[in-house]
C-alpha cells in the first residue's frame, strides 16, 4: 500500500519528467532513479526497471505530437540507435549477471545525472550547425555509450541523445527531441528485456508516476491532443 505522502512526492515527479520529456525529449529519467530510491525507498534492483518501465511509457506517450509534425530524422535515428540497443543489452545482461554491483550503478547514475546538466545546457546555447559524415563515427561511439548507461542505471540516455543531435548531427532541436523519444523508448525496452526482472511488488507505484507524468506532458499544450 501506497503512502499519501508517498503517492503525492510521485506524482509530482511523474509531473515534472513528463514535463521534462515532452519539452525537451530528454531530462525525465535522470530525475526519475533518485526519485524511487529516495522517495519511494527502493533498492536499486527494483527501481531500474521501473525507472525503464516508466520512462518508456511516457517517451511513447509524448511522442505522437512530434511524429504528427513529421519532427523525426530517420537516419540519425539509425545511427545513435542500433548501437544504443546493443549497448542497452549488454549493460543489462551485466546487471542480470551481477557484475554489476550496486554501488557501481548509483555512480555511474551520479555521474550522468552532471553530465546530462552540461549536455543540455550546451544543446540549448549551440546553435545546430553538425560535423557532416564526419560525425557518424561519434554518433555510433555515443549510442553504445548511452545503451551502455541505460542498461546499467536505468535511464533513457535522452540527456545526451539529445545534444548528439543537435551538436553533432546538425538537428534543430525540435526534430532532435522528437527523435530522442523515440529512441528513449526503445532503449528502455530492451534494456528492461535485458535485466531480465520484473518488478512485481513495485508495480503499483507506476499509477502515481503515470498520472503525473500525463498531467506533466499535457502541460505543454503542443504535447497533448485536443479534447
Amino acid at each position: 500500500m501506497i503512502s499519501l505522502s508517498a503517492a503525492v512526492l510521485l506524482g509530482l515527479g511523474g509531473g515534472l519528467i513528463g514535463f521534462l520529456l515532452s519539452v525537451l525529449g530528454a531530462g525525465g529519467s535522470i530525475l526519475l532513479l533518485p526519485l524511487l530510491v529516495t522517495g519511494a525507498a527502493l533498492p536499486t534492483r527494483e527501481a531500474v526497471p521501473l525507472s525503464l518501465i516508466v520512462v518508456m511509457i511516457l517517451a511513447l506517450a509524448n511522442l505522437g505530437p512530434y511524429l504528427r509534425r513529421g519532427q523525426f530524422a530517420p537516419r540519425q535515428a539509425l545511427l545513435l540507435g542500433l548501437p544504443a540497443l546493443a549497448g542497452s543489452w549488454i549493460g543489462g545482461s551485466w546487471v542480470k549477471a551481477g557484475l554489476i554491483p550496486e554501488a557501481v550503478q548509483l555512480s555511474v547514475f551520479a555521474i550522468a545525472a552532471v553530465l546530462a546538466s552540461w549536455l543540455l545546457l550546451r544543446s540549448q546555447a549551440q546553435p545546430h550547425r553538425g560535423r557532416g559524415p564526419a560525425a557518424e563515427p561519434l554518433l555510433l561511439l555515443q549510442g553504445l555509450l548511452i545503451g551502455l548507461l541505460t542498461g546499467i542505471a536505468g535511464v533513457g540516455g535522452g540527456f545526451a541523445i539529445v545534444p548528439a543531435l543537435v551538436l553533432l548531427a546538425g538537428l534543430p532541436m525540435a526534430l532532435a527531441s522528437g527523435t530522442s523519444l523515440l529512441l528513449i523508448a526503445v532503449n528502455a525496452l530492451v534494456a528492461l528485456a535485458a535485466l531480465g526482472h520484473w518488478p512485481q511488488a513495485s508495480l503499483p507505484l507506476l499509477i502515481p508516476l503515470l498520472l503525473g507524468g500525463g498531467s506533466g506532458g499535457c502541460g505543454r499544450s503542443t504535447a497533448c491532443p485536443p479534447i
